[in-house]
């Protein structure tokens, strides 16, 4: 493991305590909070580059050229930490750090997924290294699994390429686990991967929905460290009798931290030690009213406690996974990522320090993060079109959406023509970006008057398309082609909405307030056309997902997930 710091930084460092040298910056009259102590401590807060040299009641002995701000009557907290962050969802992680910076976010731990199906580790590397470099901190969990049927999957997911990630400092556990089912099914490679992530100190993180008490305890004997599917206060209460770290969710589709609070309030559970908390890669428009300042805004609504609010999005986060020396704690040593509040009510903060860099200062952002280049992703360019031959829907059976991400097998009957009527029926298929396969099936309750839409965004980074009227699909698939990716929606052969997702036809480039905008145009012109359930981005990621129930549309073809078996397979073009 690299050092943090190299010998002449610490020297430096220490000069500072020395009286040799001056600090960059002397936080004054500071009321913080101690993480370890769980008080409000008045004092003075030294920073050299990244990093707190001190924090207590003595100045500096030197202030010259020193940056002294008076914090009298401030609170300052310390940067807040994702702990279960998906950073592709539209936006790609330096757009979305850059957004969640200025609400006082500093710290994220994401998942690797998109990086791991679209590049070579090299490659992926690199972006990470370049990510490391901007003044925000970037760790990382690997996946064991595509949580989809992909042919290609011992390849992508070998034990090799994991091993690969989970030696890189910057990788802090594996998971998530949503090929569990495998593991109590026999499945010893994936047990093997979760053996490996242990042997380097990893911590392992679940997926267990409506889990029982056997599957929790056969889940933790086998390695699992923490949880954050619990969506009742009896679901945490299992958790934490099993030893599990739980993180409370709250989310677009999952907006369970409200209730969650509730009830450990009213029960007067002693467990907010135990806890953190996630927005679980929202879509950018479920951000515009916070991040982690949200969930800790939801935990102070519910009654928590001011000092337990913030440990749960900073403290608790960073000593679980064995990093207090670096995060989640205003003290000597640790980096300088502060959140200087108006007081600890007002969680979103009037300035951020993010390892020693104002990326806000007195409301107004004057840091913006450095653009990250993501060329190494492969570009969204197709060669291939579509004609009315790839448009047979021949299936008696198609895939009935019981809400945002949950399926069910139905059996359809009505008449395959080039137009559908108005009902909540609609053609469905995946089709690959070179353009030898395809899926085609029927798609129930998505919408009822959706004539042609397109996505390069899924899980896989393969094609979806949706609709009533072949002509349409076709049409929303070659707007789709010719913006170089994103998401489209037809009717009468005019473009309605769309989302341009240039970087590898999965991410926008650009801001995420800019991405929000179009994500809520996109998403009520889909509305108006019958989509009423909760997250039609959402929607769109799991229809290839394998870890959900239970019909679902693969790179193979159709899947039965709870029978574990291929339903009809993927044809070739």
């Amino acid at each position: 493991m690299d050092p943090v710091w190299k010998i002449t930084e610490l020297r430096q460092q220490l000069a500072v305590i020395d009286g040799k040298k001056a600090p960059d910056i002397v936080l004054t009259n500071a009321r913080y909070l101690h993480s370890m102590l769980k008080q409000w401590i008045v004092g003075n807060i030294w920073i050299l580059g990244d990093r707190i040299v001190y924090a207590g009641d003595r100045m500096p002995p030197l202030l010259e050229g020193t940056e002294v701000v008076d914090c009298t009557n401030k609170t300052i907290v310390p940067g807040y930490i994702e702990p279960h962050v998906h950073p592709f969802q539209l936006y790609h992680p330096q757009s979305f750090a850059d957004f969640c910076g200025q609400l006082g976010t500093t710290t994220f731990i994401s998942d690797n997924l998109s990086f791991v199906l679209s590049l070579e580790n090299k490659k992926a590397f690199s972006i990470l290294d370049d990510l490391k470099k901007l003044p925000f901190s970037f760790y990382w969990w690997t996946r064991f699994d595509s949580q989809t049927e992909m042919e290609q999957e011992e390849e992508i997911f070998s034990n090799t390429s994991i091993l690969e990630w989970l030696e890189r400092d910057d990788v802090l556990l594996g998971g998530e686990l949503t090929g569990w089912p495998r593991l109590l099914h026999g499945d010893d490679q994936m047990l093997y991967r979760m053996q490996m992530a242990k042997g380097y100190g990893k911590k392992i993180e679940g997926h267990f929905p409506g889990a029982s008490e056997r599957t929790l305890a056969r889940m933790k004997l086998l390695g699992a460290d923490g949880d954050h599917e619990a969506m009742t206060v009896e679901e945490v209460e299992r958790r934490i009798m099993q030893g599990y770290a739980v993180t409370l969710r709250h989310s677009s589709i999952r907006p369970d931290l409200p209730n969650l609070l509730k009830g450990i309030v009213e029960k007067e559970l002693p467990i907010f030690d135990h806890l953190m908390m996630t927005t679980d890669g929202s879509p950018p428009s479920f951000h515009e009213d916070g991040v982690m300042d949200k969930c800790i805004q939801v935990a102070l609504d519910a009654g928590v406690a001011p000092l337990d609010a913030y440990q749960m999005a900073s403290y608790n986060v960073a000593r679980y996974y064995n990093m207090s020396n670096l995060h989640g704690f205003i003290a000597t040593g640790r980096f300088a990522s502060l959140n200087i509040l108006q007081d600890e009510w007002h969680p979103v903060p009037e300035s951020v320090l993010s390892k020693g860099v104002w990326l806000k200062h007195d409301g107004i952002q004057v840091q913006k993060l450095a653009t990250i280049d993501y060329s190494a992703l492969p570009a969204f360019n197709l060669d291939f079109s579509l004609t009315s031959h790839d448009f047979q829907f021949s299936m008696p059976f198609g895939i009935e959406l019981v809400n945002d991400v949950i399926t069910k097998p139905y059996n359809s009957f009505i008449t395959r023509e080039g137009q559908l009527a108005d009902h909540d029926e609609c053609y469905l298929m995946l089709l690959n970006r070179d353009g030898n396969w395809h899926v085609n099936t029927m798609i129930k309750g998505f919408a009822t008057s959706v004539q042609g839409f397109a996505s390069s965004y899924s899980n896989t980074g393969d094609i979806l398309l949706i609709g009533k009227n072949k002509d349409d699909m076709i049409k929303a698939f070659e707007e789709m082609k010719a913006m170089r990716g994103g998401i489209v929606l037809v009717e009468k052969g005019e473009v309605i909405a769309a989302v341009p997702l240039t970087i590898g036809g999965l991410l926008y480039d650009g801001d995420v307030k800019e991405l929000a905008e179009k994500e809520k145009c996109l998403k009520q012109a889909l509305a108006e056309r019958g989509y009423h359930l909760g997250d039609a981005i959402y929607s769109l990621l799991f229809l290839q997902s394998t870890h959900l129930p239970y019909i679902r549309i693969t790179p193979k073809g159709i899947f039965d997930v709870m029978k574990n078996k291929l339903l009809l397979p993927a044809v070739m073009r």
